[in-house]
């Protein structure tokens, strides 16, 4: 990219002004820190030139925004065209709380809906389970049945709005339960976009809301990926997520790197199932976190997109653009919020907001100043969705696309967390590829390790956390946080017993044997799911059916 005589007369040049100019100056007043590196673990210099990236090559390495290998974006005009979804995650207690929070944030400007469900949801329980009590609607809505479904989306037209939902181990049943809720309303199911998370890799690694063990949990996968691929062709069936694996403490090119070795093994399944690449790959989309380092934060994104190109280029040899894009959602770094002086988390999360606007991100949640504190309120949310509107409307950094390119340092950020990325990756493909990374605990102690050394630095006053281990003030106990009724529980319960007397028991307990039939058996369980839903079978029936003939996963304790 560079004349290779101009190079090396500006290496010599550089050079003399290190051991000149710089060294005088930092002889007389010495730099903070002796070295500077990035969350990665790379070395940042002290400035950056055109040899940094003399192997740069525009075509292929670069290229147009919309043009293979994507770097610069997987949109020729992205956000000239049309911003991000903004897409604020909520839910909270019961369906008809949570349904006032969508109509509110849908009438604050925000343009997709992002369903948060309460634990036992997440792992397959009904609200009237033993193990649910105590957890019903504290850190999302509680979900037990297509009714709960129907008052959660009421007076919401869903062939308008785009929906995501965080839901992992039982992603198959709650999706089937939004496909019900839109046939009631009259909106077929090939009218629907949203997507579901159904990354449960992920959930083995670093969040823990499993259910099955692999093998079964793969196939309910790539069961919702032949389904929806001929009945629901405008979702995304898979968000294949380094976000938790980031929030667990890894760096961001181990983020990078775990995640793309994740999607590797879904491919991998749906292939082996007997998928085109072609026909599931344009629907699987990626889930990423945005921490504070601003300049990291947009090389991982490039790297990201450029590194699963290739990926699905070379290796699974997709002829697809759509399937070599990675498009993504990102979320602010929610382990970044501090308890400590909360509205520092305004400023937290704008910087954040800025890093993944910066690095093209197709969707976006901002989390709000108080969730370190609590589930957030009204206002919180309103500063937090307007923090992305302010960045959409009045920054300025919307008006081009991928803004950082061709800056010396942003360049070569991007090339070093790629080959740090596909450095791992190798080494998850010697081990078998990431299911068996994870058996063997290889990727939960790489994150752990990295976790640790984070938070040594914060201890020793290496990484300052303003109004953490610097910068405090004395402060009183907070207040007008937003807290969740404990009588949710039992409202749920009511409304559990109240539908198990007026639903048709025969036909809910047909639909279970054939549920339970099949999966013993190798046939798509999707249909079968989605007729039990729509018999008002609860999600705990459901998925107590599948842990009879799958089992449950047990975890590998890593040390």
């Amino acid at each position: 990219m560079f004349d290779k005589e101009n190079l090396e007369q500006l290496k010599k040049s550089h050079k003399e002004w290190e051991n000149t100019v710089n060294t005088k100056v930092v002889t007389k007043r010495p730099e903070r820190k002796k070295e500077f590196e990035t969350s990665s673990g790379i070395t940042v210099k002290r400035v950056y030139t055109p040899a940094d990236i003399e192997n740069l090559d525009y075509s292929r390495d670069l290229s147009n925004p919309g043009d293979y290998p994507y770097t610069r974006g997987v949109q020729p005009t992205m956000y000239r065209g049309k911003f991000w979804t903004m897409r604020q995650y909520a839910g909270f207690a019961t369906a008809e709380e949570s349904n006032k929070r969508y109509k509110y944030l849908l009438k604050q400007g925000q343009t997709g809906l992002s369903v948060a469900f309460d634990l036992p949801t997440q792992i397959g329980y009904d609200s009237d389970h033993v193990l649910s009590e105590g957890e019903v609607g504290k850190v999302g809505v509680a979900i037990d049945s297509l009714k709960d479904m129907e008052i959660l989306f009421d007076g919401i037209p869903l062939d308008k709005v785009s929906t995501s939902m965080t839901i992992n181990a039982p992603a198959s049943v709650l999706l089937a339960m939004y496909i019900a809720v839109a046939e009631k309303q009259g909106v077929s199911s090939d009218q629907l976009s949203g997507t579901i998370q159904n990354d449960i890799l992920k959930e083995y690694i670093a969040r823990g809301t499993y259910i099955f063990p692999v093998e079964p949990s793969m196939r309910l996968i790539t069961n919702i990926f032949e389904y929806c691929s001929e009945f629901v062709p405008k979702w995304n069936t898979i968000s294949i997520s380094g976000y938790h694996i980031r929030e667990a403490g890894s760096t961001a090119a181990q983020e990078v790197a775990f995640t793309l070795a994740d999607g590797i093994a879904y491919v991998e399944a749906a292939v082996k199932a007997g998928l085109d690449v072609d026909e599931f790959g344009p629907r699987l989309s990626f889930f990423f976190n945005s921490h504070n380092e601003i300049l990291e934060e947009v090389a991982k994104f490039r790297a990201a997109r450029r590194l699963w190109a290739k990926i699905m280029k070379d290796r699974f040899k997709a002829k697809n653009p759509r399937s070599m894009m990675l498009r993504f959602h990102t979320q602010t770094a929610g382990c970044t919020l501090t308890a400590q002086q909360p509205d520092n988390n305004i400023v937290r999360v704008a910087m954040q907001t800025l890093a993944a606007v910066l690095g093209g991100t197709q969707s976006l949640h901002t989390n709000s100043r108080d969730e370190a504190l609590a589930l957030p309120t009204e206002d919180s949310v309103r500063i937090a969705l307007r923090t992305q509107q302010i960045v959409a409307y009045e920054s300025g950094v919307t008006e081009t696309v991928d803004p950082l390119a061709g800056s010396y340092y942003i360049e070569s950020l991007t090339d070093q967390i790629e080959q740090k990325a596909a450095e791992y990756i190798r080494k998850i493909d010697e081990m078998g590829g990431a299911a068996k990374a994870i058996e063997t605990g290889y990727i939960q102690k790489e994150i752990q390790d990295s976790a640790y050394k984070y938070q040594k630095e914060i201890e020793a006053g290496d990484r300052i956390v303003v109004g953490v281990n610097k910068f405090q003030i004395e402060e009183s106990a907070h207040k007008g946080l937003l807290k969740v009724d404990p009588k949710v529980g039992e409202l749920q319960q009511k409304k559990l017993a109240e539908l198990r007397k007026i639903r048709d028991n025969v036909k809910v307990n047909a639909s279970l044997d054939i549920l339970k039939n099949t999966a013993k058996g190798s046939d798509n369980l999707m249909p079968l799911i989605l007729d039990a839903v729509k018999t008002y079978a609860t999600l705990g029936e459901i998925c107590g059916i599948l842990r009879e003939v799958f089992g449950e996963y047990q975890q590998s304790i890593v040390l």
